[in-house]
C-alpha cells in the first residue's frame, strides 16, 4: 500500500484535500515525464528478477495457523518478512537477483535456504509456510473480521471498504465440476475483507524506462491469460471445488467497494484488468485519479510542484497511497530509490507455489515472453482486441490448461498449445536477449514445457488428488487435509508440480 497509515478517522475535508493532492501529484508526474526526469533510467529494462511471495501458515493438521505475529517475531527479519492482511498470512520480499548468466541459480538456492531456516524457526509455534494460491482448508469461519492482522492499516482498509460499500461482501462463484461430480457453488456473505487474504500470490516486478512502459504493460496484459492457465494453483475454498485459479474472481469480489446498483451502472471495480491499450504510463495514473475515490486519504504537507521547482524529486506520497488501493492485475508503480525516480510494472496475476522451482519457472517465462513480445516486429496488442486479452485471463482462471484462448494468426486454441507452439520460443528468445545462460533457460522453460505436455498444474493435481481420496471413502474436509499433507511434502521435496504423482 506504499507506506504505513497514521490517521484512524478521515473527514470530508480530508477526502477533498486528498483528491486535490492526488491531482497535483499526477500533474507533477506528467511534468517529470515531459522534462526527462527519468532520463537516468535504462533501456532496455534492467535485467533483474524481483519478486514478492505471499504465504499461508498452517498447523500440522493443515488447518490455518492464525499466528503471523508470533511467527514474524521468531523469524526476526523485518526487511524480508512482513505481515499480510490475514493472521494466517505472511509476505516475503525477495532481494532482486540478476537475470543474466547463471545468476538465477544463486537466487533459487538462496530462496530455498531462506525458507528452510524460516520453517525451522517457526516450528515451535506449530506453524509452517505453504506456497499455494488459496489454502484449501480455509473455511468461512476463518474469513471473519476477527482474523485481520494486528497492523492498523488493515483494519482501517477494512473499515473504508465497508463504508464505501455499505453492505456485506458477497462471494458468489460457480465452480468447474470435478471428474464424475456435479458442479459446485460458493454463495456466502462476508463481514470483512479477509477473503482477500485467502488469495496469496507471486508478484513480479520489472523496472521500465518511461518510453518503454506502454509497450511492456500492453504485452503483460496479452500474457496474463496464458500465465494464469499455466500456473493455476487455487481450486478450492470453503470446502468447494471452484475455478482452477479461483484467486482471480475471489480477489475481485473481496475488495469490491460497489454495491449492486453501482455495478449495474458500470462503475469500475478496484480490482481491474483495465479497458484499453495504453500509449503512456500516464494513462494508467490518470485513470486511477479520475475513476476511483480515495480509500485511505492521508495527506502530507509536501507540494510536489514546489519540490520540482527546487530541483528535488518528489515522493508523490498521495499518488503512491492511492495507487496502492487500486489492484490492477498489472499495476504501474512510481517509486524513488537513492533519490532517483523510477517506474515499475508489478505483475500480480500469478498464484504462489507450488515449489521454488515452479515459482522460478513462472518468473522466467513471464520475463522472457514479455521481452520477446515487446521486441517483436509486429506488436501482438495491435492485432488483438483488449477484450480478447481480458477474456483470455478469465478463461485461464476458470479452466486452467483446458482453457481456449485467442491469439493473432492462430485464432482460438488450447492454452497448452499456445504456450508450446508460440510463447515458449518467444520466452527463450527474450531470456537470451536479457543474457540468461542456455543452462538456466533450459532449466526453467523445461518446467513450463513439462506442465504443458502433462497438462498438470498445481490446480489440476489438487483436484485429481481430492477426487482420489473421496473415491476411497473420505469426506471433503478429510480429503482436503490429506491432499494438503501430500502437497506440503511435495513442496518441501522441491520437484516441479508436473512430476507429482496422483
Amino acid at each position: 500500500m506504499g507506506r504505513e497509515v497514521t490517521s484512524r478517522t478521515f473527514s470530508r475535508a480530508d477526502r477533498r484535500l486528498f483528491r486535490q493532492k492526488v491531482l497535483m501529484c499526477a500533474d507533477a508526474l506528467e511534468r517529470m515525464l515531459q522534462e526527462g526526469a527519468f532520463a537516468d533510467d535504462i533501456d532496455p529494462p534492467r535485467p533483474m528478477l524481483g519478486m514478492e511471495i505471499e504465504f499461508n501458515l498452517v498447523h500440522a493438521d493443515m488447518t490455518p495457523a492464525m499466528s503471523n505475529d508470533a511467527v514474524l517475531e521468531s523469524i526476526d527479519d523485518d526487511a524480508v518478512f512482513q505481515t499480510e492482511l490475514g493472521q494466517f498470512n505472511v509476505e516475503m520480499n525477495v532481494k532482486p537477483g540478476p537475470l543474466v548468466g547463471d545468476g538465477t541459480f544463486d537466487l533459487e538456492r538462496t530462496l530455498r535456504a531462506s525458507l528452510s531456516v524460516v520453517d525451522a524457526r517457526i516450528h515451535r509455534h506449530d506453524a509452517q509456510l505453504v506456497m499455494i494460491g488459496m489454502l484449501p482448508t480455509l473455511e468461512l469461519e476463518h474469513l471473519d473480521r476477527e482474523w485481520i492482522s494486528a497492523n492498523p492499516r488493515y483494519e482501517l482498509l477494512n473499515e473504508q471498504i465497508f463504508a464505501a460499500r455499505g453492505e456485506d461482501i458477497e462471494l458468489d462463484l460457480d465452480g468447474v465440476a470435478l471428474e464424475g461430480r456435479p458442479r459446485e457453488q460458493l454463495r456466502a456473505d462476508s463481514n470483512s475483507v479477509v477473503p482477500e487474504a485467502a488469495c496469496t500470490s507471486l508478484q513480479l516486478h520489472l523496472r521500465v524506462a518511461p518510453e518503454q512502459f506502454a509497450a511492456h504493460w500492453n504485452a503483460a496484459q496479452c500474457l496474463a491469460g496464458a500465465q494464469v492457465a499455466l500456473a493455476a494453483n487455487s481450486p478450492f475454498l470453503a470446502g468447494k471445488a471452484l475455478w482452477h485459479e479461483s484467486r482471480i474472481p475471489i480477489f475481485e469480489q473481496a475488495t469490491d467497494t460497489r454495491p449492486l446498483e453501482l455495478k449495474n451502472q458500470g462503475v469500475r471495480p478496484r480490482v481491474w484488468f483495465g479497458e484499453r491499450w495504453i500509449t503512456s504510463v500516464f494513462d494508467l495514473f490518470e485513470e486511477n485519479s479520475r475513476y476511483f475515490p480515495a480509500l485511505l486519504p492521508e495527506v502530507t504537507d509536501v507540494d510536489p510542484a514546489a519540490e520540482l521547482d527546487a530541483g528535488r524529486i518528489p515522493d508523490l506520497s498521495e499518488l503512491q497511497m492511492h495507487n496502492g488501493t487500486i489492484y490492477r492485475w498489472n499495476r504501474p508503480v512510481y517509486d524513488c530509490a537513492d533519490g532517483r525516480p523510477h517506474l515499475r510494472i508489478e505483475n500480480r496475476v500469478l498464484p504462489a507455489g507450488p515449489t521454488v522451482l515452479d515459482i522460478m519457472a513462472n518468473a522466467a517465462f513471464y520475463y522472457g515472453a514479455l521481452r520477446g513480445l515487446v521486441e517483436a516486429d509486429r506488436p501482438v496488442w495491435t492485432r488483438m482486441s483488449f477484450n480478447a486479452a481480458e477474456e483470455n485471463l478469465r478463461a485461464g482462471a476458470q479452466h486452467g490448461m483446458d482453457a481456449q484462448m485467442y491469439w493473432p494468426d492462430v485464432g482460438r486454441t488450447g492454452a497448452d498449445e499456445l504456450v508450446l507452439r508460440r510463447l515458449l520460443p518467444i520466452a527463450d528468445q527474450g531470456l537470451a536477449a536479457f543474457g540468461l545462460s542456455q543452462k538456466a533457460r533450459d532449466r526453467y522453460l523445461s518446467v513450463i514445457e513439462g506442465r504443458c505436455l502433462t497438462r498438470q498444474t498445481g490446480a489440476a493435481w489438487q483436484r485429481a488428488q481430492v477426487v482420489r481420496h473421496e473415491d476411497a471413502g473420505m469426506n471433503r474436509r478429510d480429503a482436503l487435509a490429506a491432499m494438503m499433507r501430500q502437497y506440503v511434502e511435495n513442496m518441501r521435496d522441491g520437484s516441479p508440480v508436473h512430476t507429482w504423482r496422483v
